[in-house]
């Protein structure tokens, strides 16, 4: 195998055995297995994808080592890719709408791990402006960060992550700004075509705007989703028995330096992974070249059908 394509363990023998144990990971057979989802790639005449051994392995053990459920994942994480141009295109880091939007910390991993070896990802939904920022571009800013995290840390893709959603300042007009379709576009795209493994969800300061777009995001859950689901009001202490405080923001009673700094870490991050970003737009579905019947977006999200938040409360 060339080097380039070549799989380096970088995680500690405790993670290794977690992944054997929790993940189906065989070390002998890891090698055989990512072969096996690049030879399939290479009789998939529609699916322009990354073959390196660190990509497709993330896919392996968000599945769990099913190669069917590998392929399946792929399949609709390209598909997205090509039917979805708005989530995709133009992830430039250097652009100045798109950097605009990575400084307003929308999503900053914290650093260190809680208690079990999970990353926590620190999300603030209500610091952005629906005037001025499109919902996509939102999506286009998180699987940013997201694949960086990946490609940054490797034990991310064992032991899965933490989300702590931090809801002040979110008001009806960020609701406003969601369609049912798009929801149902994000979530899809999220779950079924990312190998991401989320452990838990935190939610404080929620104003009473957020019941609205957590009811219809809740109703694209799967049940086991919903039971890691927490709600702590304005009470950040409470968050400590479940986070530890050395690794949140001063601003949240935490000694891991200002969020501001934080970002700024994280925003030079994926700058310097300008060039891959540009490259990975090439890689996706070629629906002329698919044998059968082509995907839409539609097919994919039921976006033919529209909708508002707004218009559902009003209802």
């Amino acid at each position: 195998m060339p080097a380039s394509e070549s799989y380096v363990c970088t995680l500690s023998a405790e993670m290794v055995t977690r992944a054997k144990e929790e993940l189906n990971e065989d070390p002998v057979r890891r090698d055989q297995d990512i072969q096996a989802v690049r030879d399939w790639l290479s009789k998939q005449p529609h699916i322009r994808a990354r073959t390196d051994a660190d990509f497709l392995l993330r896919y392996l053990r968000g599945c769990k080592f099913s190669l069917e459920k590998t392929k399946s994942k792929l399949e609709t994480y390209y598909t997205c890719k090509g039917a979805l141009p708005n989530f995709f295109k133009g992830r430039d880091p250097k652009d100045p709408h798109m950097k605009n939007i990575l400084n307003l910390g929308l999503m900053v991993p914290l650093p260190g791990y809680d208690n079990l070896g999970r990353r926590v990802i620190l999300g603030r939904l209500g610091a952005w402006d629906p005037n001025k920022v499109k919902p996509e571009d939102l999506f286009k800013a998180g699987s940013m960060l997201l694949d960086v995290l990946f490609m940054e840390d490797e034990q991310i893709s064992v032991t899965g992550f933490v989300q702590l959603h931090d809801m002040d300042d979110f008001t009806i007009k960020h609701v406003s700004a969601f369609t049912l379709p798009l929801v149902k576009s994000f979530m899809t795209t999220w779950t079924e075509g990312y190998p991401i493994r989320p452990k838990g969800v935190h939610y404080i300061n929620t104003p009473s705007a957020f019941d609205a777009i957590y009811t219809i995001f809740k109703r694209f859950m799967k049940e086991k989703m919903k039971k890691r689901i927490k709600f702590h009001g304005s009470n950040v202490k409470e968050l400590y028995s479940h986070i530890p405080k050395e690794i949140l923001p001063q601003e949240y009673g935490g000694s891991a330096g200002t969020f501001k700094q934080l970002n700024e870490e994280w925003v030079r991050k994926i700058e310097a992974k300008r060039d891959w970003f540009l490259e990975d737009e090439h890689f996706k579905v070629d629906e002329s070249k698919r044998v059968g019947k082509s995907s839409t977006a539609s097919d994919l999200y039921g976006t033919g059908t529209g909708g508002s938040f707004r218009k559902l409360e009003l209802d």
